[in-house]
């Protein structure tokens, strides 16, 4: 048998301590940062158009969240969302392509042709079934809008519209207060989109229209104003109602998109846009 001698023991020594040091188990957490960083870097996500950053909405792009029906022009409350989340995910105005999408095919099962879509959706479990959602980028409620004329109009509750026609847009939570909140006698009425919601309040084909907030002011203001903004519903879940930015079902953008949402809420971004594009609520009444 070979002996060590005391010269050689030292040497030996340390290289059996590096070759431990070696296979030693390292620290996770810088290398799952590192990772998160790299998939999130800015403007070289993977997305429907190498470069560009592919949004969706309906069309008509209505008002207040869009002007004169362009979401291009980053005036709006979510056109200018959707260019400063494109901003934080590195693209810039001249990157994003924006895509006409039908309000129920944004959050209809299968495969997307855009990166996100921005289009007054709220966030619900069972649309999530379906597609991913960003976090909340405004919080909304739900308002009954009706001709000053009419006896709807200085309704306080929901018992005092059961017996009203009511209408409201296909696949909405404004059509879901009618049916689960307000639960009238006669059924309601559903429209494709808004506009034909619109016509039919002012055709007197229904008594009441229920919609978002923002979108009720501004209907009262500059497209129906022989209409008034009956009240508004409190959250009865005890969990806001809030619009977030839908993406494909298990889409790599969606923790990029949400960490800009939420940015853009912590440095003031978003309360700023929502004080410059959208009306406050404070005057309008809760209905009981």
């Amino acid at each position: 048998m070979r002996l060590i001698t005391a010269r050689g023991l030292l040497p030996a020594l340390l290289a059996l301590a590096m070759a431990a040091t070696a296979c030693a188990p390292q620290e996770p957490t810088s290398s799952a940062d590192s990772a998160s960083s790299t998939a999130c870097a800015p403007g070289e996500l993977p997305t429907e158009a190498p470069g560009k950053l592919t949004v969706g909405t309906d069309k008509p792009a209505y008002a207040p969240w869009f002007q004169d029906d362009d979401p291009a022009s980053g005036k709006g409350f979510e056109s200018a969302v959707a260019h400063a989340v494109a901003e934080e995910l590195g693209y810039g105005k001249e990157q994003v392509v924006w895509q006409t999408v039908p309000f129920n095919n944004s959050f209809a099962p299968g495969d997307k042709t855009f990166d996100f879509d921005i289009n007054q959706i709220s966030i619900s479990d069972a649309r999530k079934r379906a597609v991913d959602f960003s976090s909340g980028y405004y919080d909304v409620r739900q308002a009954v809008v009706a001709l000053k004329k009419s006896r709807y109009a200085t309704a306080k509750s929901a018992a005092e519209l059961r017996d009203a026609k009511l209408g409201a847009q296909v696949g909405t939570t404004s059509l879901d207060v009618i049916e689960e909140t307000i639960r009238p006698g006669e059924r309601p009425a559903v429209f494709q989109k808004n506009d034909y919601a619109k016509s039919a309040l002012r055709g007197g084909q229904v008594d009441a229209i229920v919609v978002d907030l923002p979108t009720a002011f501004f209907i009262t203001s500059a497209e129906v104003p022989e209409a008034t903004v009956v009240g508004q519903f409190a959250a009865t879940t005890g969990q806001k109602e809030q619009f977030g930015l839908v993406l494909d079902k298990g889409s790599a953008l969606t923790p990029c998109v949400t960490r800009a949402v939420d940015g853009l809420r912590a440095d003031g971004t978003l309360a700023a846009l929502e004080k410059r594009w959208l009306s406050d609520a404070v005057d309008v009444p809760v209905l009981t």
